[in-house]
């Protein structure tokens, strides 16, 4: 029984070696990402004209958000844009708060979307129905719950053109409304600052692409040759499958630092988060599920389990040298972790106090990627924005993972 114990002791020590070796890693990653990554409003500017900007502005249920949205919207400075707003069936006053700012505004363009076809995402539909009445020769897609600097558009277009680029992409200030999200997001960053960062993603030679939702502008041409929405119809991440394709397409993308010019709400609430969390973890595992169900367990050592393996090297504790071992690799692996969670919150401009439940954000992350898997297949796999998704039938391609 000693000797079993002793074995198992090990085995973990082991782990939790590998455990730090890999924060070490991502800690410096996440540091040089965040201090080397561009800014929309750092570039040499240069001569341009001013082409018409649509914004294409997709609603659901945003009575609480989509004031502040249009109102940001309206107040930019770049002169040549028009807002095409849609509401998308929404069960609220979303439709009549956007037509209300139509009236009073002709820079608004307000759409009624039709009925969603069964095969469509909802947001992907209303895109769709929004580029129809656009008229602009660059798209700019935003979200309903994103405020947005008075010269938003205006850095875009001209980081577009002086970088002679296809898509630009900005990462925004992610708002956290509440303490379920403002203890989780933390967690969930270190590997979104790592495998999505906007070096890997502005690099040629790597296959890594991705569009933040909140904000990404395009050339008309460019996203009607890669197929439009209705290239991606079915992805439950539809701006992180359109923006693969840009660059699978050979045309060049850049994501750039934009947190102190844009911000855009994450989660609201513990079941928006909930669903969030699943909605990354489900294409993962209609992709490969072998590798899906390896990512939840790296998920669940790297952000968690230090933490219980510490209180067991402490509580059944002995005079060996596997249980010294044990606790001294545990409190090494645990230290990583809130180091890097106070990076995070640094990066995502949360208070100091949010990293030290970085335990229980760390427990959120894990299980609820857990829970998306265990309903990838269900005919609920996704509820979001009032609508239940079945994925079962339908291969995503919006997050790469073999």
């Amino acid at each position: 029984m000693e000797i079993a114990l002793e074995i198992f002791n090990y085995a973990l020590v082991a782990i939790l070696i590998g455990i730090s070796g890999t924060w070490i890693i991502l800690i410096r990653s996440m540091i040089i990402s965040f201090r080397k990554s561009p800014h929309l409003d750092r570039f040499n500017p240069i001569q341009h004209n001013n082409p018409k900007v649509s914004v294409i502005l997709p609603a659901r249920n945003e009575e609480n958000f989509i004031k502040q949205c249009l109102n940001s919207l309206l107040d930019q400075d770049y002169e040549n844009y028009e807002i095409v707003a849609i509401d998308d069936s929404s069960e609220d006053n979303t439709g009549k708060i956007i037509n209300e700012y139509a009236k009073k505004n002709s820079r608004i363009i307000f759409v009624n979307a039709k009925p969603k076809p069964d095969d469509w995402m909802g947001k992907n539909w209303a895109c769709m129905e929004g580029y129809r009445k656009a008229t602009g020769e660059l798209l700019l897609f935003t979200d309903s719950d994103t405020r947005h600097s008075r010269n938003a558009i205006s850095l875009a277009v001209s980081h577009l053109f002086s970088q002679n680029l296809d898509a630009l992409t900005v990462s925004p200030k992610m708002v956290c409304l509440d303490i379920w999200t403002k203890i989780t997001l933390p967690m969930l960053s270190t590997f979104l600052h790592t495998r999505f960062s906007a070096l890997n993603v502005n690099n040629p030679n790597k296959k890594t692409a991705y569009f933040f939702g909140s904000f990404y502008i395009i050339r008309r041409d460019v996203y009607e040759s890669i197929g439009r929405h209705d290239g991606v119809k079915h992805e439950i991440v539809e701006d992180g499958a359109l923006g693969k394709k840009v660059k699978e397409r050979g045309y060049k993308l850049r994501m750039v630092r934009g947190d102190h010019l844009i911000d855009a709400v994450w989660a609201r609430d513990f079941s928006s988060l909930w669903q969030g969390l699943k909605r990354l973890m489900v294409p993962m595992y209609l992709q490969n599920n072998r590798i899906a169900v390896g990512i939840f367990f790296a998920v669940l050592f790297l952000l968690f389990m230090p933490f219980p393996i510490m209180l067991y090297s402490i509580f059944f504790f002995q005079m060996t040298n596997s249980f010294l071992l044990l606790l001294i690799g545990a409190l090494s692996a645990s230290i990583l972790i809130y180091l890097a969670a106070i990076v995070e919150v640094r990066i995502l401009h949360l208070n100091f106090s949010n990293a030290l439940l970085c335990p229980a954000g760390g427990f959120i992350v894990a299980f609820g990627f857990l829970n998306g898997i265990l309903s990838a297949k269900s005919d609920n796999a996704i509820t979001w924005k009032g609508r239940n998704y079945s994925m079962k039938e339908y291969i995503q391609n919006s997050i790469q993972v073999s």
